[in-house]
């Protein structure tokens, strides 16, 4: 694990059970174990094959992670989830409207190693993924 070796969970910085978007809060990508050692062995990345397309890193909120494990990893192990503060990005971070019109943090450069919070493994059970307790 990297920078805090506690569990990563958003109450770090959105004091709990927070909802909505804050200056301080985690945006949390899901890397499989081949992106996730490209981020360790480079020190950067520009994400999943879906970011070079896009042109930007997706992020998802702790409340959105559950869909977007679903929708983009569905059955898949090995992942890792990676948490970063929203803070450090500052206007390279951007909150635009997606799936089903809610707001989703996107990265319009690469993704630092330093600007990882925490990760940690994302297991997948039972027919599905599960997240930290007090996450998703």
């Amino acid at each position: 694990m990297l920078a805090d070796p506690r569990p990563c969970l958003k109450h770090r910085l959105t004091g709990g059970r927070a909802r909505g978007i804050t200056a301080l809060m985690l945006i949390y990508k899901i890397f499989r174990a081949h992106e996730w050692a490209e981020l360790r062995d480079n020190g950067a990345t520009r994400g999943a094959p879906v970011d070079l397309a896009d042109g930007y890193v997706h992020f998802s909120t702790a409340a959105q992670l559950p869909e977007t494990a679903a929708r983009h990893f569905a059955g898949e192990e090995g992942l890792m989830l990676v948490a970063v503060a929203t803070e450090p990005l500052g206007a390279a971070l951007r909150w635009e409207r997606s799936r089903g019109g809610a707001l989703f943090p996107h990265l319009y450069r690469e993704l630092r190693l330093p600007d990882v919070v925490c990760a940690q493994p994302l297991p997948f059970e039972d027919g599905a993924h599960r997240f930290p307790e007090g996450l998703a």
